[in-house]
């Protein structure tokens, strides 16, 4: 099965921390030049550092900041201007929690922009690169609630079904030029953002954070949490040769946690 990326560009967003990261050094693993992007500077090179190089490798780094989308679209689009962009992964920090009915119309606009919005800006900006090269992958890190929406994430389970919506639509658009385009769905992984969460809920329901942990791994059927490297894995994977016939599919990685099928 070939899963080498050598010779293959990889722009990874939200990379200076958790399943980015984790993603930026798995394609790095598998050969692939990896561009790091993410508005911290110091946390990018941080990142940078920490990458495998086989002494041929270039990686790199954009900063820009993607509640600001003409950051991104500056930045992206002087990157491809001298570089092929042959894999895009998109990710980046998903809204706050809280009820539907609570948030406010701004928060919505905001979360499209910086998730659907910044998406397209970067998806337009590296596919004639990727139709050159015939070869291109984008990957969309989104979540399970594209399938079952979750409790309390009103404007992220909004604003992810767009994003899934959106890639579906690529990927029929694209696949005619040996470019898939498919979304990875995390479960609950051990990162920041699922602190937070639990956090969150502790303070609303009275519970101690230990027993909102307890709580939510009883849910999932292998009773623990994913790693950002288990997640990688599967990224991996749909970002190398081995998966060319792979296009237009959410791909849950969450112990079997999702309900439906």
């Amino acid at each position: 099965m070939d899963i080498t990326l050598k010779g293959k560009r990889a722009l990874v967003c939200g990379a200076s921390q958790g399943m980015g990261l984790a993603i930026a050094q798995q394609l790095a693993i598998q050969g692939a030049d990896v561009v790091v992007m993410a508005r911290n500077e110091a946390s990018l090179q941080q990142a940078v550092n920490s990458l495998t190089n086989n002494g041929e490798q270039q990686h790199g780094m954009l900063v820009a900041d993607f509640s600001q989308v003409d950051q991104v679209k500056s930045a992206i689009e002087g990157f491809v201007a001298t570089n092929t962009v042959h894999i895009l992964i998109n990710n980046t920090g998903g809204p706050a929690p809280g009820l539907a009915t609570n948030a406010l119309p701004q928060d919505f606009q905001a979360a499209f922009n910086q998730h659907l919005i910044c998406n397209q800006v970067l998806a337009q900006a590296v596919i004639p690169g990727m139709q050159q090269a015939e070869f291109g992958r984008i990957l969309n890190v989104i979540s399970t609630s594209v399938k079952q929406p979750l409790p309390n994430l009103g404007v992220s389970n909004t604003i992810r079904g767009a994003v899934a919506s959106w890639a579906k639509t690529l990927a029929n658009e694209l696949g005619q030029y040996n470019i898939t385009v498919n979304n990875v769905l995390p479960g609950a992984t051990e990162t920041g953002r699922l602190s937070a969460i639990f956090e969150n809920k502790a303070r609303k329901t009275g519970l101690s954070v230990e027993e909102v942990i307890a709580q939510e791994k009883s849910i999932i059927p292998m009773k623990r949490f994913g790693s950002p490297q288990e997640f990688a894995n599967v990224v991996g994977f749909l970002a190398s040769p081995a998966a060319a016939y792979v296009n237009g599919i959410n791909v849950p990685v969450d112990g079997g946690r999702t309900a439906c099928l």
